[in-house]
């Protein structure tokens, strides 16, 4: 069982009722000049599986001189943290307003080394998810891993906008060079410690064990390999702050390709279109906002690991991948939805009720209700006798706990997010989600950084 403890989050709570007090006054605009240190935030959690986590998150922000607060003209974005079993985040994200003249650059340098990725399987309902499998009180547990594997992600990305015409039309482009080194779970050392061992994958093979032996994960995919990409877009921004709009329209569309000449082991092509907008209800307090996403693949063959991303022109978060988890469908486990297209709506009223300052900082807590939902729209293709080959590899078992053709539809969920905001521009997410399908899962919790679009 998981369990989060954040002395930040604690804090920020047992303040909120001392600065409702101060709302009034805080509204007002503060200069704040040159580079700030706009938070840290501790990372303490605790995994059954993957143990104590331990590390930091701490963002800095530059608002030049004359100030431009609460706009920044740079922002660097540091984490280290790291579970005692393996499992890591290692970021260093640098953005700039005016490095390059004319010119937003986003840089992000990230290694992700992950001991449990979700893996359940191919094209949403059309995959079965079983959550008895992994729970150890139930009558037909087999092992907490089963739908889980082994991948260390390297990422150096890179992302540019201009200006095309006037202040909100613009072009976006970047490149990528992504390296990914998957395996089964390391059972031997997820089982140090315990009093209770999981069975190794000998043993109780999981999903990503099972789908290598049917054929529907090559033994290239399954490996990992290079995947880097450059991409191309157009898109109008007339959001009115970005790090919490108000008002305004953010929209997009984009091309990724993922060329032989940069040295992948794959070769593909995709593309997205993100519309998202934003309305004022009660001016500084409350608005309403939305996201729609659609992304297909248009050429080539995608590796499996890789069909969990989730293009964007720019990184908002560490991660940014689905359908299913913090960055696309809260309530929903991740990477529940994977296929070769897909759509993904958000909806989320947006309160800001409490504000006050605390060691000459600005801060207000905010309260989001949200609403989302997404499904594949073109699957993956599997074989037209993955029932025979099932049958051949598994005799004592049944095909229909693992597949069932044709069932995809729209996978949902409602929750709530508490928003702890330092200087505006520091954002605390932490999202608790409901899932409305027992086949994506129950309630999600995550905890992060910064409103979701």
């Amino acid at each position: 069982m998981k369990k989060a403890v954040s002395v930040f989050l604690i804090l920020m709570l047992a303040l909120s009722v001392y600065g409702q007090e101060e709302q009034k006054e805080v509204k007002e605009k503060k200069e704040k000049i040159g580079w700030k240190l706009g938070g840290i935030l501790p990372a303490t959690t605790y995994d059954s599986n993957l143990g104590f986590q331990y590390g930091a998150v701490a963002e800095f922000n530059n608002y030049g001189k004359p100030s431009v607060y609460p706009d920044y003209l740079d922002h660097i974005y540091t984490e280290i943290s790291r579970y005692t079993k393996g499992s890591a985040t290692y970021r260093f994200m640098f953005e700039s307003n005016h490095l390059i003249p004319g010119v937003h650059l986003t840089s992000d340098l990230t290694y992700l080394p992950d001991q449990a990725s979700h893996f359940y399987g191919y094209n949403g309902y059309e995959s079965i998810f079983n959550s008895d499998w992994m729970d150890d009180d139930a009558d037909d547990y087999r092992t907490s891993m089963f739908y889980r594997f082994k991948r260390n992600q390297f990422r150096f990305k890179n992302d540019f906008q201009g200006k095309l015409a006037g202040e909100n039309f613009k072009w976006s482009a970047g490149f990528a060079f992504q390296n990914f080194k998957n395996s089964s779970v390391d059972i031997e050392r997820l089982n140090k410690g315990k009093d209770i061992k999981l069975p190794s994958v000998t043993d109780m093979p999981g999903l990503f064990e099972r789908y290598q032996v049917l054929g529907l994960i090559s033994a290239n995919e399954a490996d990992g390999g290079w995947v880097n990409t450059v991409k191309a877009g157009i898109e109008w921004d007339n959001r009115d702050f970005r790090p919490n709009p108000m008002k305004g329209i953010w929209t997009e569309l984009g091309f990724e390709v993922a060329p032989s000449f940069l040295g992948n082991d794959w070769g593909f092509s995709k593309f997205y279109f993100i519309y998202r907008q934003y309305f004022t209800l009660i001016k500084d307090d409350l608005s309403f906002a939305y996201r729609l996403n659609y992304q297909t693949t248009l050429s080539g063959d995608v590796p499996f690991f890789y069909q969990s991303q989730a293009i964007t022109s720019m990184l908002t978060g560490t991660y940014s991948e689905g359908l299913g988890g913090s960055s696309t469908m809260r309530g929903v486990v991740k990477n529940r939805v994977i296929g070769n297209a897909y759509i993904l709506g958000n909806f989320e009223l947006r309160w800001k009720p409490v504000y006050f300052t605390l060691f000459n900082l600005d801060i207000y807590i905010g309260l989001n209700l949200f609403y989302d939902a997404g499904m594949t729209v073109k699957g993956i293709d599997l074989p037209a006798d993955l029932s025979t080959t099932f049958s051949a590899a598994y005799p004592t078992e049944n095909f229909s706990d693992y597949f069932n053709p044709g069932e995809e539809k729209l996978h949902q969920c409602v929750g709530v997010s508490i928003m702890p905001v330092i200087n505006k521009n520091f954002v605390v997410a932490i999202d608790i989600g409901k899932a409305l399908n027992e086949q994506d899962g129950n309630i999600g919790f995550s905890m992060g950084l910064n409103y979701l679009f």
